[in-house]
């Protein structure tokens, strides 16, 4: 495939070469001449592991050149990416200025071409950037998105020391379109490699980098915080996260990466405030330890905001345990959700038929008996009892009773909490708590 390149930094040379070795016509573009005469000549304009020879040995096959004419790379190419640099302002933001400069080439010379053209985005982008990108193509060149062209992202995840190795061996490949002409045309770059190709909407992977990017500054300041406590304990902190890493089932796994409601039991809430404790006892500031708790106070705030808003005082729980399969209600966010709505003057009512209140002893009943004693006068014991008396219903917990009592629901104002699967007759207003109408197979979603 013949293949433009615009920006010959780093993701762009060391894509420009591993492409070209790949077998493809590479074009590199770029408003310096060095970085052109550099390429031309055969040379990386970078330094990295590896590049120069792929660089050499690809130019000297002819499959690899460079120019500034921006009209002539995008008339002689199907592909084109673009690898600019988008640098941060003083104020956070992004400099989208070279990626716009970039865009309004393409509307000036699309406008000339009869073929479909596909513009990747894999430059750092905030979501909603594609879009804009396309639109101003659209504008200047009279053509349509996604029928005469496509812009898709395309997030690179590449480490400086490692960028090639990490091109041919990546944790997967996320390609962002509507398009599905597009999409195919685009996995057609990657089938050489061995990672699964994930394709999403466009706005999807444009916020992926920063996912991505800011979990890992997330996992380095979380272990520099358990190491600071370590070493002030004097535990060695490297054997302390060897053992953690060791857990793949919870620790290092895809459990509790699911976004939801707030969290609760007897274990997280005690022993996070033991450790916050412990390292306040040892003088040391942990700053993301103590915002974990804070965060979870903003879900439950979320939520509360959520219910105020709909205009009902006559609210349902379908679950009120901590968690899906258990009667235990020791720190469950359900209840501490349905304490602050009562204490607002909503009217509640609850089913969970985990919970039978007449045979509920020792600590779980304590627990009741201090916090919510006028529980038994919430509880319902008919599914049917609950849905006739409710304006708006709140799944707290993912009980598969649940999925059949929702199939059954009509008229009601649904606020899920934990993204249940349920099949919802379309009278029914369904809003989960912080995923995007399109993700979930309810009708006339709303997103908060």
């Amino acid at each position: 495939m013949k293949i433009s390149i615009f920006g010959l930094g780093y993701v762009g040379c060391v894509s420009l070469g591993c492409l070209a070795q790949n077998g493809h016509e590479m074009i590199g573009v770029d408003v310096n001449p060095i970085k052109v005469g550099q390429i031309n000549s055969g040379r990386a304009t970078i330094v990295e592991k590896d590049i120069d020879m792929i660089m050499a040995t690809q130019h000297s096959l002819g499959r690899i050149r460079a120019t500034i004419n921006f009209r002539e790379a995008i008339m002689n190419s199907d592909v084109s990416i673009i690898a600019v640099g988008t640098p941060s302002t003083p104020q956070g933001h992004l400099n989208l200025q070279y990626i716009f400069n970039v865009a309004e080439h393409f509307g000036t010379v699309l406008a000339e071409k009869d073929h479909f053209h596909v513009i990747a985005i894999r430059s750092t982008v905030m979501p909603g950037t594609c879009e804009k990108i396309a639109a101003l193509i659209e504008k200047r060149s009279g053509k349509e998105h996604n029928v005469d062209f496509a812009v898709v992202s395309n997030p690179e995840f590449l480490r400086e020391g490692s960028a090639v190795n990490d091109y041919y061996h990546p944790p997967l490949t996320v390609i962002g379109t509507e398009s599905e002409r597009a999409g195919a045309i685009i996995r057609s770059l990657y089938e050489q490699l061995p990672a699964e190709v994930v394709v999403a909407d466009t706005k999807t992977a444009e916020i992926m980098k920063y996912v991505n990017n800011t979990y890992h500054a997330l996992k380095i300041s979380f272990a520099n915080e358990v190491g600071n406590i370590c070493s002030s304990l004097g535990i060695d902190s490297h054997q302390v996260m060897d053992i953690f890493c060791k857990d793949k089932q919870l620790n290092i796994s895809n459990y509790y990466f699911k976004p939801g409601f707030a969290y609760g039991g007897s274990c997280l809430p005690k022993d996070l405030k033991g450790l916050q404790t412990l390292a306040h006892d040892l003088y040391l500031q942990v700053p993301l330890l103590n915002s974990i708790h804070k965060t979870n106070e903003i879900q439950m705030l979320r939520a509360v905001s959520i219910l105020t808003q709909q205009g009902y005082r006559n609210i349902g729980f379908l679950g009120i345990g901590f968690k899906a399969g258990t009667d235990d209600l020791r720190n469950s966010p359900a209840v501490e959700l349905a304490e602050t709505l009562l204490g607002k003057g909503f009217s509640i009512k609850i089913y969970d038929q985990n919970v039978q209140t007449s045979k509920l002893t020792g600590t779980n009943k304590e627990y009741i008996d201090r916090h919510i004693p006028h529980l038994s006068c919430l509880m319902v014991q008919d599914s049917r009892e609950l849905l006739n008396w409710c304006d708006v219903l709140v799944v707290s917990t993912k009980e598969a009773e649940f999925v059949q009592i929702l199939s059954e629901t009509t008229d009601k104002v649904i606020v899920d909490l934990v993204r249940i699967s349920a099949e919802l007759d379309p009278s029914n207003q369904y809003i989960g708590i912080n995923w995007s109408p399109s993700t979930n197979e309810a009708p006339a979603q709303m997103a908060y």
